[in-house]
């Protein structure tokens, strides 16, 4: 809860909360600052300010560059840490301060320093807000503040969405969709099949496309799939169903 009332009344309403249920028992500290999950909340004088917060133990570990995930998932990490800081941080200083925290946990976890400036430089660009890169302007990032603040998710767009529209929406992907597309999907690894997506394509032109000018419409689309990590191969948390079917009473 943040208030601006003086410390007496907040007592006094704390305590009259804590008398609606013997079973419940409010523990209250009143600050001028308080962490909720991720969030540093700071009253400072009468003004809410909000800032990430770090737990003291926390380690600045996050998706490993040399993991065997495919680039996307790493162009990902970068682009949802900075939405997060944006969202979360309501003035530029202590936005800019995220940020360098994120490039230097982004560093310590091996991603490579052009990776990172690049994908930093999408992120400003994309929300036009590059000149952020050059100079912290307070009112350029209160608009991308709000900008992200206010962007509704996937699920949020989902559940605004009445039902028998997004039923309309598949059916008429299921009439339209392209029987000229061929999918293929492989389990990604940094070693031997890093390349193998841009070798399949090569292949496919030089062999398919080339050699038979009519199926140029065809369009080989090639998806990923990450291997399984320990706790998906050692930990089966559901028995398989013939040993549920075949129980002796």
């Amino acid at each position: 809860m943040t208030t601006n009332l003086p410390f007496d009344e907040i007592n006094a309403r704390l305590n009259i909360a804590n008398q609606q249920d013997e079973n419940i028992r409010i523990t209250h500290t009143i600050s001028s600052t308080v962490e909720f999950l991720d969030v540093l909340v700071e009253n400072n004088q009468g003004q809410l300010r909000t800032s990430v917060f770090h737990k003291p133990a926390a380690e600045p570990y996050i998706l490993p560059f040399l993991s065997d995930h495919p680039r996307h998932i790493h162009r990902s990490t970068v682009k949802s840490q900075l939405i997060r800081a944006a969202r979360l941080c309501s003035h530029v200083d202590d936005f800019d301060k995220e940020r360098l925290n994120i490039e230097f946990t982004l560093l310590l976890n091996d991603y490579p320093p052009r990776f990172i400036s690049y994908h930093f430089k999408q992120f400003f660009k994309n929300n036009n807000a590059s000149s952020l890169m050059e100079q912290l302007d307070e009112a350029m990032y209160g608009k991308l503040h709000r900008q992200l603040l206010l962007q509704p998710t996937r699920r949020e767009k989902q559940q605004q969405q009445p039902l028998q529209e997004i039923m309309a929406i598949n059916r008429n992907q299921q009439q339209n969709s392209n029987h000229n597309e061929i999918f293929v999907h492989f389990t990604f690894e940094s070693g031997p099949m890093l390349n193998f997506k841009r070798e399949l394509k090569s292949l496919w032109e030089k062999h398919y496309i080339d050699n038979s000018p009519i199926k140029h419409n065809i369009q080989l689309k090639i998806g990923t799939r990450s291997n399984k990590n320990l706790t998906q191969l050692l930990v089966k948390k559901k028995p398989p169903k013939a040993m549920l079917m075949n129980v002796v009473p």
